[in-house]
């Protein structure tokens, strides 16, 4: 039997073949036993390399036999390595066809959902719809439009009328505001005294007495 015979159950041709989590799971314990082997090889050919290297000088047929198992251990490790690679390739492309398989599945079961939620709906009723609903919303648009006009219960007036009464209002303020700062135009005098004022020397007779007095002490003076 072959070693992929072995892995997946190796079944008639009757039998049943072994679902994708069944294989990736052989395949992982098949790498985890030739990981272990490799281990194994590789410790294996480090104590042959020891052995031939003791045995260099003082034995040369053991040093001989040595470098033979160590060769034989190399091959196999090399054989398992290849395997490794190929079991890696094969468990990863079943994860990825596991992986396409379980999407295309919850697919169809929403597809065949989505084809449920569908079955009772028509696309005419689904039109005549959403005509309804446009035209509601126009219609409460429309209502809050007129709602938010001003109303003037019919009352209308002449702007032009309105500003020409303004006009003279200012005017009428303007007027009384000129009148204010120029105050009243008739506004009567004080009334002049009654008694006259003292009379005052007049300054050349004081001048003249002055000059007659100098004379005359002069005079005496001679």
């Amino acid at each position: 039997m072959s070693l992929f015979g072995k892995i997946f159950g190796g079944g008639g041709k009757g039998g049943k073949g072994p679902s994708p989590q069944e294989a990736i799971q052989k395949l992982r314990e098949t790498e985890e036993m030739l990981t272990k082997k490799q281990e194994f090889l590789e410790k294996k050919i480090e104590q042959e390399l020891q052995i031939a290297k003791k045995n260099g000088t003082k034995n040369k047929r053991a040093a001989l036999q040595a470098l033979k198992r160590k060769k034989r251990y190399e091959k196999q490790l090399a054989q398992i390595d290849g395997t490794l690679s190929t079991i890696e390739f094969q468990r990863e492309a079943l994860e990825n066809a596991n992986t396409n398989t379980e999407v295309l599945k919850n697919m169809g079961f929403a597809a065949k959902a989505m084809k449920s939620a569908h079955e009772n709906m028509d696309i005419d009723k689904v039109d005549d719809l959403m005509q309804d609903i446009t035209e509601q919303q126009e219609l409460a648009q429309e209502i809050s439009d007129a709602i938010s006009k001003p109303v003037g219960f019919g009352e209308e007036f002449d702007e032009d009328e309105l500003l020409a009464e303004l006009d003279e209002l200012e005017q009428e303020e303007l007027d009384k505001n000129l009148l204010e700062i120029g105050g009243p135009e008739n506004v009567p005098l004080p009334n002049v005294p009654s008694t006259s004022l003292p009379s005052r020397p007049a300054k050349k007779e004081e001048d003249e007495d002055d000059m007659e007095d100098l004379q005359r002490w002069a005079m005496e003076a001679m």
